[in-house]
């Protein structure tokens, strides 16, 4: 396993606008005054973020008319989106040896 390559994945993933526009990119073909309705910056602020999620290869575009149009290119962004978004009921468990599992004496 590449887990440097992962931890940069998570990097460059780990901002609300980023994680928002990986998760529209993955059902829509969107341009940057899309974006700017949908996430009510400024489109300067969002071509930043766009940028260093193209030239980490998690998304690409292109282009039509006088518009950019950015889609989704790295699939593993939609795994690591759902498994974010995933809710659980409990945490696990601690191991049997852990005194946290144990009752008070």
């Amino acid at each position: 396993m590449d887990f440097k390559r992962m931890a940069e994945l998570l990097k460059v993933m780990a901002h609300h606008y980023r994680l928002e526009i990986l998760q529209k990119l993955g059902s829509d073909v969107l341009c940057v005054s899309d974006m700017e309705e949908v996430l009510g910056t400024s489109q300067s602020n969002i071509s930043q973020h766009l940028s260093l999620l193209r030239r980490t290869g998690l998304v690409d575009y292109y282009v039509d008319g006088k518009m950019r149009c950015y889609f989704l290119k790295d699939p593993k962004v939609l795994d690591i989106l759902a498994a974010l978004q995933k809710e659980y009921k409990e945490d696990l468990p601690g191991p049997a040896c852990c005194p946290v599992r144990k009752p008070a004496a």
